[in-house]
Order: C-alpha cells, then sequence, then structure tokens
C-alpha cells in the first residue's frame, strides 16, 4: 500500500489530509514539524511527503534538504500560507515536485498526489532503458543522468522536463503540452513556472543544452543536430 507522510503543525489540517487520503486508499503517517519528519523518513519507508513549509523548530525547506540527503528520489508536495513566488521557485530549486497554497482543496491535492505517483512510479515500459546522445545518458531505470560520466544533479522536475523533450525527440511540443504532461495535471499557474524549469536545466546540462531549442510562440524541441545557443 502506498504510504504518505503529512508534516503540518496544525492538526486539523493533518487529520483533513488524512481523512481524504484514506479515502483514495493511502496509508498515512503524520509530522508536526520538520524535526519530527526528517526523523520519521530516516525510519520508515514513505512513497511521497505532504510538507508545510512554516513550522516551528525545523520549516519545511530545511525539513526537505535534510530528507534529500539520504533519499534524493523522494517526491515532494509543499504547502504554504504565502504563495509567493520566490518559495516556488526556492522549493522547485531544491527538488520538490508540487506547491499547494492554503486554503486548497483537498480533492485537488489528492488528485496532484496522484499525478506525481504516477510519475515517480510508471508502469514498466519496454524499450531502451537507456539514453545517449554523444557524452550525455539518460538512465530512465535509475532516474540518473550523466554528461562524461559526472552524474548530474538534477531536481526531480528538470529530470522528467528532460525526459519528456527526449522521448519527443524532433517534435514540436506546445508548454501547454509540456505542463499538462509534466506537472501530470491541468495546469492553472504562473506560466513562467515552465520558463524558471528550462532555464535552470539548461544551466544543469551545460553544452548539451544547445540540443533543446526554443520555438517562439510554440514551446519546445529537443534535437539531436547541433543548434548554436541564440
Amino acid at each position: 500500500m502506498t504510504k504518505i507522510l503529512i508534516t503540518d503543525d496544525e492538526a486539523m489540517i493533518r487529520q483533513m489530509i488524512r481523512k481524504y487520503a484514506a479515502y483514495e486508499g493511502f496509508e498515512c503517517d503524520e509530522a508536526a514539524d520538520g524535526l519530527e519528519a526528517v526523523d520519521k523518513c530516516a525510519r520508515n519507508h514513505y512513497d511521497l511527503v505532504v510538507m508545510d513549509i512554516m513550522m516551528p523548530n525545523l520549516d519545511g525547506f530545511s525539513a526537505v534538504k535534510e530528507i534529500k540527503k539520504n533519499q534524493p528520489d523522494m517526491p515532494f508536495i509543499m504547502l504554504s500560507a504565502l504563495g509567493e513566488e520566490y518559495d516556488k521557485v526556492h522549493g522547485f530549486d531544491i527538488g520538490v515536485d508540487d506547491y499547494v497554497v492554503k486554503p486548497f482543496s483537498s480533492k485537488e491535492l489528492m488528485m496532484r498526489i496522484h499525478a506525481i505517483l504516477k510519475r515517480v512510479h510508471p508502469a514498466s515500459a519496454g524499450g531502451s532503458q537507456v539514453f545517449t546522445l554523444g557524452g550525455m545518458q539518460i538512465d530512465y531505470g535509475a532516474r540518473v543522468v550523466t554528461i562524461d560520466g559526472n552524474r548530474i544533479d538534477l531536481s526531480p522536475k528538470e529530470y522528467e522536463l528532460l525526459v519528456y523533450l527526449v522521448k519527443n525527440t524532433g517534435i514540436a511540443v506546445t508548454r501547454e503540452q509540456i505542463l499538462q504532461t509534466v506537472w501530470g495535471y491541468d495546469f492553472f499557474g504562473d506560466d513562467r513556472t515552465l520558463d524558471t524549469h528550462i532555464k535552470l536545466l539548461r544551466k544543469n546540462l551545460g553544452d548539451y543544452s544547445k540540443y533543446i531549442v526554443t520555438l517562439r510562440g510554440v514551446g519546445y524541441r529537443f534535437e539531436k543536430e547541433d543548434h548554436p545557443q541564440k
């Protein structure tokens, strides 16, 4: 059974999420602050963590960083009453998968949880498990990207964005298609979210960023041919 850790200093919010998660068939555990979440993640297995940002003892961002030291692929959904763009960008930068602003719809939260779990634990597919382009390799099974033998530190969203573009090599994909596929639901947020992730992905890919071609007014296309940077 899929197990979720719900971390929030407000007991009523934890209970509300737990109630709806149980209806969805999830097993749930709770933590009242970041320190308790770090401790529980070290002692138990979870498939996903719902993490509040503003908490006593240890805030959500710091807790995510600590947990990812030992579990780098752990998926996170952050909860916040702030809704500031800085929080979103910072969260994505440290590897957060999604972001929900309080007050939120429990139905929407469950939908996002399902979408993330579907991406993180996809059904086994046939075909090659390794993509190679020059010195860059993507190991789909291990979810690892290397360039010239060196592992590239990509956030979960950057990895999924790269894989989506690569698996559609030579095909023009619109911004809407990327948001709906990579984010896993009909995206109703700031369009700059995609721009931020493309910028971070290109920075991490270095010279290999040239294979991600911007199609102005449309979206992006991954090309195996060398395209000069504009």
